[in-house]
């Protein structure tokens, strides 16, 4: 695992150039994966927030190490973003082996899980991100390896083929999932211990962005810590990616300092408002109150309203929408809240808002409307 950053590494020693426009997008470019590696912490001990996660995970690890086997296979489930690869790596760190990483859509072939699993050294940790994805023969022969340590390779095609066992070494496999209900009933009951994990609240960030400015040599005050931490939508990946924007500020234009009045200059500059929503979001829920009188309106109309795929709209600024009550998704499309009409600054429809919709509401436009309200 790389080691954390020097302190009074510039923005360029350290790798920080580029980051996702979308500054409040929970998901991780390729190049930000570089920058996260090295703010990760390394045990349960340095790891914040998620204490219950935390709590008995520590227990389920202490016990195998005390009984000298590898510990039950753990599933971690919740939204991106909030430290379900830290875990996966921390648990290789408390027991001492090593992390083998892959994910669930790079498991193509149930060939290529073999020749992963057949690597494994006694103990290891198999990490298998976006586990839900995994092609279907090959979750097939996860089974068999999760439970008995072994698979069965088929050589040759048809009625003359042949299934020889495999014997692998006895492993612990870390799966991660932002979407568990897609995960089938087998697979899921094969891991011994499932975590869930929950978005954090603004102490909590607080300490994540206070480790991650000690670690990359900023100076932050705490009412600047305050000031990026309630804009964070709960998700460390956010803090830790809005702290670096608003470092690269201080820097520029102030005196290398954050404070609350750099933060919030900074976080005007980047368009991202008091409760954390950013250009993208605000155009969705103005195009739902200005547009279309505050719904109920398809996904696909609502997206093409904002200049944006479908499946941005719905998987980058809906759930935290939903989540802040800002926007409800109902069967007959999504339904702008009378918060919303409040946070824009226009005058809520009289007599409210009716999320169940009416015989006059612009009708949904497909299959994609057809959403019910998130579990």
């Amino acid at each position: 695992m790389s080691a954390p950053f020097d302190r009074g590494l510039s923005a360029a020693d350290a790798g920080l150039g580029r980051v996702p426009d979308d500054a409040v997008d929970p998901r991780a470019g390729d190049e930000e994966r570089v920058v996260e590696s090295a703010l990760r912490p390394h045990s349960l001990a340095d790891f914040i927030g998620q204490p219950k996660v935390a709590r008995q995970l520590d227990l389920v690890l202490e016990g195998a190490k005390r009984r000298g086997r590898p510990p039950d296979h753990v599933l971690l489930s919740g939204p991106p973003g909030l430290g379900k690869t830290s875990l996966a790596l921390i648990i290789g760190s408390e027991l001492g082996t090593s992390v083998k990483i892959t994910s669930g859509p790079a498991i193509e072939r149930s060939g290529d899980l073999a020749a992963m699993l057949s690597n494994l050294a006694p103990g290891d940790v198999l990490f298998i991100d976006e586990i839900h994805r995994i092609a279907r023969p090959a979750e097939e022969l996860l089974y068999m390896a999760m439970e008995d340590f072994r698979v069965d390779v088929v050589v040759g095609k048809g009625p003359g083929a042949t299934a020889i066992p495999l014997e692998i070494n006895p492993f612990t496999l870390v799966g991660a999932t932002t979407r568990a209900g897609l995960l089938t009933g087998p697979l899921r009951d094969r891991f011994g211990f499932v975590g869930q994990m929950e978005f954090y609240d603004t102490a909590d960030l607080e300490r994540v962005l206070t480790r991650s400015a000690d670690l990359l040599g900023v100076e932050l005050t705490p009412a600047g810590s305050a000031e990026i931490a309630g804009r964070s939508r709960g998700t460390p990946r956010i803090a830790n990616r809005l702290l670096r924007r608003v470092r690269d500020y201080a820097e520029v234009r102030a005196d290398g300092r954050i404070t609350f009045e750099v933060a919030q200059a900074a976080l005007a500059l980047y368009d991202v408002d008091d409760l954390g929503l950013d250009r993208l979001d605000r155009s969705v829920l103005e195009a739902l109150v200005s547009r279309f009188g505050g719904g109920p309106v398809g996904v696909a109309t609502l997206a093409v309203a904002v200049g944006e795929e479908p499946h941005t709209v719905e998987e980058v600024c809906e759930p935290f929408l939903v989540r802040a009550g800002l926007l409800a998704r109902t069967p007959r499309g999504r339904v702008a809240t009378e918060a919303a009409f409040r946070h824009l600054g226009h005058p809520v429809p009289r007599g409210g808002v009716a999320l169940s919709g009416g015989t006059g509401d612009p009708p949904s436009d497909g299959p994609s409307s057809q959403t019910l309200f998130d579990a």
